[in-house]
C-alpha cells in the first residue's frame, strides 16, 4: 500500500532519525577473533553457557531491538510507550532465560513476550481511560488514532492516517496477524508460535484482513 512500510518493514511516516542509537538493526558483536556473531546456532551457543550468557544476551538485544520497537510501535502507536516496552521485555526475556530452549528461534521468542507486553499496556490504558473497548468498536480505533496523531514523532499523510484506521477497524487477531505479515513478513509457522493459533486459521485470519482493508480503502492490499 503506497508508502505504509519501507523495505525493511518500518514505518516512513516516522521520523526514523530522531530514534535512539540502539534501534539500529545492523549492531553487531565481534567474538576475539573478530568474527561477527550473528547466526542462530552462535547465539544459542553463547546463551547455554553461564560463562557467556550474559555477552550473548547483549549479542541479543543489538540486534533484536530494532524489530522488538517497531512492533510494539504498531501495538502501542506512541513512540514513549514502545520504548519503555522494549525494555521491560529485555528485562522480562533476561529473567525468562533459564526456560529459553532453543525450541523455536530467539526472534520468536521475544516477539511473543513483546506481544504479551503491548497486549498488557494496552489493557492498562484502556482501564485508565474507562472505556470498555472491543477491538472492532469505533471508540477504540479513536483511542488509538489520538494516541498517533499526539506522538510527536508522527508525521504521515492523510492516507496514512486513513490506512491506520482501517487496520484499527480489524479485530484484534486480525490486526495482529496482518501486521506480523505485512510489516514484519513473517511466516504463517512463526506467526503461529507467537501466538499459539494453527497455521489455517492464521491464513484465513490474514486473508479475511486484506479483504476487509480493500473494501474500507478502495484498492488492493
Amino acid at each position: 500500500l503506497r508508502a505504509s512500510k519501507s523495505g525493511d518493514g518500518q514505518h516512513l511516516f516516522y521520523q526514523q532519525n530522531k530514534f535512539s542509537l540502539i534501534y539500529s538493526s545492523n549492531s553487531c558483536y565481534y567474538s576475539m577473533s573478530k568474527k561477527c556473531i550473528n547466526t542462530e546456532d552462535e547465539l544459542q551457543a553463547l546463551l547455554s553457557d553461564e560463562r557467556t550468557r550474559r555477552r550473548g544476551f547483549d549479542v541479543i538485544v543489538r540486534q533484536y531491538s530494532a524489530q522488538v520497537y517497531w512492533q510494539l510501535r504498531r501495538m502501542v502507536y506512541d513512540h514513549d510507550d514502545a520504548n519503555d516496552l522494549v525494555q521491560n521485555t529485555f528485562i522480562k526475556a533476561w529473567e525468562a532465560l533459564d526456560t529459553f530452549r532453543g525450541e523455536s528461534k530467539i526472534s520468536t521468542w521475544l516477539y511473543r513476550i513483546a506481544m504479551h507486553e503491548g497486549l498488557n499496556f494496552l489493557k492498562q490504558e484502556q482501564r485508565k481511560q474507562t472505556i470498555y473497548m472491543r477491538a472492532d468498536d469505533d471508540d477504540t480505533a479513536s483511542f488509538f488514532m489520538e494516541r498517533l496523531e499526539a506522538d510527536e514523532y508522527f508525521d504521515g499523510d492523510d492516507y496514512e492516517k486513513s490506512f491506520q484506521k482501517a487496520i484499527l477497524t480489524l479485530p484484534e487477531k486480525q490486526q495482529q496477524v496482518f501486521r506480523m505479515r505485512y510489516y514484519d513478513d513473517l511466516s504463517y509457522e512463526d506467526i503461529a508460535k507467537i501466538t499459539g493459533t494453527s497455521v489455517g486459521a492464521l491464513k484465513a485470519s490474514y486473508h479475511h484482513a486484506t479483504k476487509k482493508l480493500e473494501h474500507i480503502l478502495g484498492e488492493e492490499v
